[in-house]
């Protein structure tokens, strides 16, 4: 049978003591005053519901049940000054889904608290928007629970906030509240059978909670709270002396105001506390240990949820934290007093009065935190950190309040001195797992973000230039590229430096810059400036400036190779050199095709139509952009056998693998072909096969070698010895048949000669 819990209190703000003056009910604006631009307090609703302990007081729970909707709840008992050792688990059903969600954890030894507090509790857990709750708790064979186990559960409401200025505290005043200043509440008694539990029976009562000046009525006798020891109280008494606000050595950053996260400051009427030395010595960092799942939109519910959960249902005066930091990197005012003044928080047992807390929205246990929540976390611990001149890489010596014992099993008594990371997690200073394993993990990092120099500074690139080896070369104008770890809102500003001098600077969210070099070899490098005034600088880049132009040593030329030769692919080699005063980084063949060859080659194959004449364009690179040309123009021209002057017999063939379709043949021994041609370059194009012979070939009357045309395959057109010249002269070619004995024919297809 489902079960339903009813029951809220309109709560009305007594005139008390430095009291914040707040006239009216509480909660979201009037209808008449909905669009007066003003955004006024957000209700929160809170509901209780009592555990049922098992006979051994070792173990409780409540079974599933429907409540009015929360989004956020906590467990919580009666001495405030007690603890459960054992699991804590709560379930939740979502009104959007009606599913039921996972057993979550929560902390049953938080190591926060404050003077004057009705109750202990865990921490809080935002578990979205419910309607269903399950609890139970196992001492796991600890001692008895402590008593007055129950669920406290929180509505942090939804009302619009958008920038309510509170009203100033006001003088000391005594007298009896007005009937208007009295508050009401309204309950509801449901019995019910717990439904894991055959023996035990409860009474489950939902009321509001007691009004403010009942809420300042009330003590404790024991709280785990520092105002028990001689080192200083949680909660100063009410005094008008407020401590100055110096300034900080770091830039302050956005912060969201109470009033802009629509904090009800008349739940929390009593005037803030400051720290004994007025003086922040170090940050401690925490989770908030509830889901990672809420939106940024929600974050000012989630803040609102502790808040009254704070206040509401453990009675501390105010919300624990200094400040609050959400996934998205929106930072929250947290306790009051003023964000520039040593607010004295109730967030770490025994180090309260020397330190400011610093808790991020959600459980970071296995779940990293985003960058946007670490950077915020860095820039405020640095800005309250400036402002006491306390280095944020640094150790702080602190004095314990109280005996303590931290996660990592080391224990101490009340005034010892301990020497912590000033920028610590909450465990450092309690046995808690807070602020979890993956949030701890990454404080090194945040120290470093928060103190300085910019961590993971590179010199990625150097635009404008090319790269031989380790140096950069450049006509003049280059653009440096780098990159750091460090996120740019800490960063006020990058220099470039050539030759140790300040060449250009930009602001820290920038990647690149540009310069201008003079000719020469210079050093550049990048330097950061952190918010704090440290910087750190790259490694040294080397960047040559230069404006010579690479030059061809050796003009392009271009010789007739061997190869099958076709009317429309002659093939031939096109040679240069290219030379650079300092680095040369290619040349490229520009016409008539585009081929980019390395610094090193100095020829390449190519083909080119015959009679037709071609011009072979070059450019030559170096490493700086700096270019040089050259070109040479060639004009290969084919020969037919028809046109040599005959000696001997030949006999002409026909076939269509023939140049021009025919081929003069010969094995009579001596018989001979001439040309005669002007040109630089030439090649003598045969028929080969294994029956092929051999012939001599003479050069302007000398013979120069002998040529074998014996071939294991069947080749036809094919450029079998060729000869070039420096520069284009007349010469004759003369072909001699040897008459090899057994294989004494020769086939020619022509001459090519290069004009």
């Amino acid at each position: 049978m489902r079960r339903r819990w009813w029951g809220a209190a309109a709560v009305v703000a007594a005139t008390v003591s430095g009291a914040l003056a707040v006239q009216g009910l509480i909660g979201g604006p009037s209808d008449d005053s909905a669009d007066d631009g003003k955004s006024r307090p957000v209700q929160s609703r809170t509901r209780t519901a009592p555990l049922a302990v098992a006979g051994d007081g070792a173990s409780a729970q409540l079974g599933k049940r429907d409540t009015e909707p929360f989004s956020m709840l906590g467990i919580t008992w009666t001495d405030p000054s007690a603890t459960v050792a054992g699991a804590v688990e709560i379930r939740t059903r979502s009104t959007e889904t009606g599913a039921w969600s996972n057993w979550l954890a929560l902390d049953g030894n938080s190591g926060q608290g404050e003077a004057g507090a009705a109750r202990g509790g865990t921490e809080p857990a935002w578990v979205g928007q419910s309607d269903g709750v399950e609890v139970r708790v196992d001492g796991k064979g600890s001692a008895r629970l402590p008593e007055g186990l129950r669920v406290d559960m929180v509505d942090p409401g939804n009302g619009t906030v958008s920038g309510l200025e509170p009203a100033a505290y006001v003088v000391e005043e005594t007298g009896t509240p007005s009937p208007a200043e009295s508050t009401t509440e309204e309950s509801a008694t449901e019995s019910a059978t717990a439904t894991t539990s055959p023996e035990a029976t409860t009474s489950e009562t939902v009321t509001s909670e007691p009004s403010d000046s009942e809420s300042a009525s009330e003590s404790s006798s024991s709280t785990p709270s520092e105002s028990t020891t001689p080192s200083g109280s949680v909660s100063p008494s009410p005094t008008t002396s407020v401590p100055s606000a110096p300034p900080s050595t770091a830039p302050k950053p956005a912060i969201t105001s109470r009033a802009g996260w629509g904090a009800d400051e008349s739940i929390s009427p009593e005037e803030p506390g400051y720290l004994p030395g007025e003086k922040i010595k170090a940050v401690v960092v925490h989770h908030t240990a509830e889901s990672n799942d809420y939106t940024c939109e929600q974050a000012p519910a989630v803040v609102r949820g502790v808040y009254a959960y704070h206040v509401k249902q453990l009675k501390w005066k105010d919300i624990g934290y200094n400040f609050l930091v959400d996934k998205c990197g929106t930072v929250y005012e947290g306790r009051k007093g003023g964000v520039d003044l040593p607010v004295m928080g109730a967030h770490a047992y025994g180090f309260n009065s020397e330190t400011t807390g610093i808790s991020v929205l959600g459980t970071y246990t296995d779940t990293a935190p985003s960058t946007a929540a670490m950077t915020s976390v860095a820039k405020i611990a640095a800005w309250k950190l400036g402002q006491y001149g306390v280095d944020p890489t640094g150790t702080a010596t602190l004095t314990a309040g109280a005996d303590g014992t931290n996660y990592f099993r080391k224990s101490w008594v009340q005034g010892a001195q301990l020497s912590l990371p000033v920028i610590h997690g909450h465990r450092d200073g309690y046995n808690t797992q807070c602020p979890g394993d993956a949030l701890y993990n990454q404080l090194a990092t945040i120290r470093s973000w928060a103190g300085g120099p910019v961590a993971g500074l590179t010199l990625k690139s150097i635009g404008g230039a090319g790269l031989s080896g380790s140096t950069y070369y450049t006509k003049a104008g280059i653009t440096v590229n780098w990159s750091a770890t460090t996120p740019a809102a800490l960063i006020s500003a990058y220099e470039v430096l050539v030759d140790g001098k300040v060449a250009a600077t930009t602001a820290g969210t920038a990647t690149s810059a540009k310069a201008t070099l003079g000719a020469g070899t210079h050093k550049v490098t990048v330097r950061a400036r952190h918010q704090s005034g440290r910087t750190t600088t790259t490694a040294a880049a080397t960047v040559v400036a230069e404006t010579t132009a690479p030059t061809f040593s050796t003009k392009p030329g271009l010789a007739l190779r061997t190869g099958t030769v076709n009317t429309t692919a002659v093939p031939l080699t096109l040679t240069w050199k290219a030379t650079d005063t300092t680095a040369l980084k290619e040349v490229r063949l520009t016409a008539p095709v585009a081929v980019t060859y390395g610094p090193t080659v100095t020829s390449a194959a190519h083909t080119a139509k015959s009679g037709a004449a071609t011009a072979w364009s070059l450019t030559a690179y170096d490493r700086a952009g700096n270019t040089g040309t050259a070109a040479v123009t060639g004009t290969p021209v084919i020969l037919q056998e028809t046109s040599a002057t005959k000696s001997g017999t030949w006999t002409a063939k026909s076939s269509a693998s023939y140049l021009g379709g025919k081929s003069y043949t010969s094995s009579a021994k001596n018989a001979s072909l001439t040309w005669t041609f002007t040109g630089r370059s030439v090649a003598w194009t045969v028929s080969r096969a294994t029956t092929s012979g051999q012939a001599n070939i003479y050069v302007d009357g000398t013979k120069v070698t002998t040529v074998d045309l014996k071939s294991a395959t069947t080749k036809y057109r094919d450029a079998i010895w060729t000869k070039t010249w420096t520069s284009s002269a007349k010469h004759t070619v003369k072909v001699v048949v040897v008459g090899t004995s057994g294989r004494p024919t020769v086939t020619t297809d022509g001459l090519v000669y290069l004009k």
